[in-house]
């Protein structure tokens, strides 16, 4: 089975990063689920999830909308990568919670996830997206460090290409 994105945008960032992400690794499919739903997640066994963080910790809100539906899906047996955009500095004690949320969601369902990154680089004050020096997915900032997200998009496609497409 081949592979998709499914992410949610409010304003454009995770879209952004979701299309940049497919075109590295060869035009895979991609789903904002504002338009397209949830529902063709059932369709894939290797999927990347992008979320983004909103106000103090909260999903964004078509995940949010559409979060009840997310965790009744079967999970098990698919390979999951998780990428998370974040405001390090307006929001440093819940950075990245959102994928933090997704993460927790998922942990415990059988799902084969891959893709953590090093905390390395960024200054935050907690986050429930981080284990230890990782975070369970590429963690970008596109507010105050856009300027490293092509390398650290890079990095992140070098570790899970391979278990991914």
């Amino acid at each position: 089975m081949a592979t998709a994105i499914f992410y949610a945008s409010s304003v454009g960032n995770t879209e952004d990063i979701a299309k940049r992400l497919a075109t590295k690794l060869g035009d895979i499919d991609t789903y904002n689920i504002c338009d397209e739903g949830i529902q063709k997640i059932n369709n894939y066994e290797k999927i990347i999830f992008g979320v983004s963080t909103w106000g103090d910790g909260d999903l964004q809100d078509d995940w949010e909308d559409s979060w009840g539906d997310f965790c009744d899906i079967n999970f098990s047996e698919k390979t999951i990568a998780l990428f998370g955009l974040g405001d390090q500095d307006s929001y440093a004690d819940t950075f990245v919670d959102g994928l933090g949320t997704m993460y927790d969601a998922l942990k415990d369902t059988g799902a084969n996830i891959i893709g953590f990154t090093s905390t390395e680089g960024f200054c935050h004050e907690e986050s429930t997206a981080q284990i230890k020096n990782e975070f369970v997915g590429l963690v970008l900032d596109e507010d105050n460090q856009d300027d490293l997200s092509e390398e650290r998009i890079d990095a992140w496609i070098n570790t899970i290409k391979e278990r991914i497409l």
